[in-house]
């Protein structure tokens, strides 16, 4: 029973490339200038969350008196993840910014200074440790999904300068630079050989899904070995009744009870590399898998039961919903979404 009643800027952005490529780029217009005003101040108080009117504050209490849907206690008011650090979220609105702009979405002055100010707070913080996007509460640690959005974030920066701007910029050197030091960071620190794989978090043996995002983003390539071992990997320790779990929840230090159904967007996102690897019969069976668990409105939640056969978490979920939109463009034109945000050059 999470409270979702807020705008996560990661979950806006992904729900922005979505809606963009359906043609909607007033939308992300409408959430550039709502996330200038929520922002305001120094980016060092930037927040993963915010209420739907900007609000900053989100308290997070538990209401006792109240059983939950089907006994799952605590049913919980507000959201203690708005104190997280998730590097995360600065890739992603840096990238959801730079695909605006290619898509002819005018520049902002406001806009522009706000995303040279998150730049300037990484380039302090991309080495620390976070919580990163599942918002683990067992601790922060060198998640690897972080590291690759940290990339994100001055690739983008980058190629908005080579697009749109001067490409020789100093600031666009330096920018380069720092894109190197991470790439070369992830790749040494984040791969393991022994697993033919690259992991959760630095050092560990843990697999998680969101590194499915590895190939998608461009990080790599999708035929790299080491992308391609990734996904080997995935595929068989995560795949469960042919669907992906976001991690082994019994084996993961996340902070919260072991035991969860499988995440939808996460085989969303497997659909996206299959077909990034052209692997087209296999793209399609599972995304056709994955509509097949639709409600009779054509709704999903959060999370799929394979044991049960049944939809369970919050409902219904965006995430779902616009990793399916996703999947749906890439499997129906050409210039798929993914291969869009993938073109970016390799350090």
């Amino acid at each position: 029973n999470w409270d979702y009643r807020f705008c996560w800027l990661r979950d806006a952005t992904f729900t922005l490339l979505a809606v963009m490529n359906a043609g909607h780029y007033y939308e992300a217009q409408a959430w550039r200038d709502w996330l200038v005003r929520a922002v305001a101040g120094s980016p060092q108080q930037a927040q993963i969350l915010y209420g739907i009117a900007g609000e900053r504050r989100t308290t997070e209490w538990e209401v006792s008196w109240l059983p939950g849907y089907e006994g799952s206690k605590p049913v919980r008011i507000g959201n203690k993840a708005h104190e997280q650090l998730q590097l995360d979220v600065y890739g992603e609105v840096m990238d959801a910014f730079y695909q605006a702009r290619r898509g002819g979405l005018t520049r902002s002055d406001a806009a522009a200074a706000l995303q040279l100010a998150f730049l300037e707070h990484l380039e302090k913080v991309w080495r620390d440790p976070d919580e990163s996007i599942w918002e683990v509460r067992g601790g922060r640690r060198q998640f690897t999904y972080s590291k690759v959005m940290t990339w994100v974030a001055f690739d983008r920066a980058v190629k908005s300068h080579e697009v749109f701007g001067r490409a020789d910029h100093p600031r666009a050197e330096r920018w380069r630079r720092v894109r190197a030091e991470i790439h070369d960071d992830i790749c040494r620190r984040a791969f393991d050989p022994e697993l033919e794989s690259f992991v959760q978090s630095y050092g560990s043996k843990e697999l998680d899904a969101s590194l499915l995002q590895i190939p998608i983003l461009g990080f790599l390539p999708a035929d790299d070995p080491r992308v391609r071992g990734t996904v080997s990997a995935i595929e068989r320790d995560l795949l469960v009744d042919g669907l992906v779990l976001r991690y082994r929840s019994e084996t993961a230090p996340d902070g919260l009870p072991p035991g969860e159904g499988a995440f939808l967007a996460c085989s969303f996102w497997l659909v996206d590399v299959y077909v990034l690897q052209k692997r087209w019969d296999e793209a399609r069976r599972m995304f056709e898998r994955l509509v097949a668990l639709c409600n009779d409105l054509g709704l999903l939640s959060e999370e799929y039961d394979p044991l049960r056969r049944r939809l369970v978490g919050n409902f219904p979920q965006a995430f779902s919903h616009v990793a399916l939109i996703n999947s749906a463009l890439n499997l129906t034109r050409a210039a798929s979404p993914a291969e869009q945000r993938a073109e970016a050059e390799v350090s």
